[in-house]
């Protein structure tokens, strides 16, 4: 089994066991972590800063999700995304943006575009020297995410810019 795909297995099951509560980051129960050891795995804020630009430029240039990117401000998703993930690892941050649920409902993301997004991250987070297990520990806390992001029903809406 390749290390990617145990990776989405570990974050297909954090997504089974994972219960839903209203947090500070006003998210799908995302709570930050009790301490910053996490926050320092990744290499403080400039670490973070480094991961969250790689997923990006990984995921804009990505064809199976480049699409959900376009006419979007890539600027503001790039500070809304260092903002929430320092505020998870109990970084020195705060999370100014809107829930998930409403930042998404007209996206039209479908469980393959999730995939492939969890798929730049950890190319990010392996860029960044991120330790695996540090590595499965976010995913396990953004896991809740995926049942506000996808969308369930209906045919995919297209992308307005």
């Amino acid at each position: 089994m390749t290390r990617l795909r145990s990776i989405a297995l570990f974050a297909a099951a954090a997504l089974a066991i994972a219960s839903p509560a209203i947090g500070a980051d006003k998210d799908a129960g995302a709570e930050p972590f009790k301490t910053d050891a996490l926050y320092k795995a990744f290499h403080g804020k400039e670490g973070i800063d480094r991961v969250v630009d790689t997923l990006l430029d990984l995921s804009v240039a990505d064809p199976r999700i480049s699409d959900i990117f376009k006419g979007q401000d890539i600027a503001h998703l790039r500070q809304m995304l260092d903002e929430q993930v320092c505020y998870l690892l109990a970084g020195p941050c705060t999370y100014t943006g809107k829930n998930m649920k409403e930042v998404h409902k007209d996206l039209g993301i479908q469980q393959t575009d999730f995939n492939a997004l969890v798929e730049n991250l950890q190319k990010a987070m392996d860029k960044e020297g991120v330790p695996f297990r540090d590595q499965n520990r976010l995913l396990a806390k953004l896991a809740p995410m995926e049942r506000v992001v996808v969308q369930r029903s209906g045919a995919p809406k297209l992308l307005q810019p």
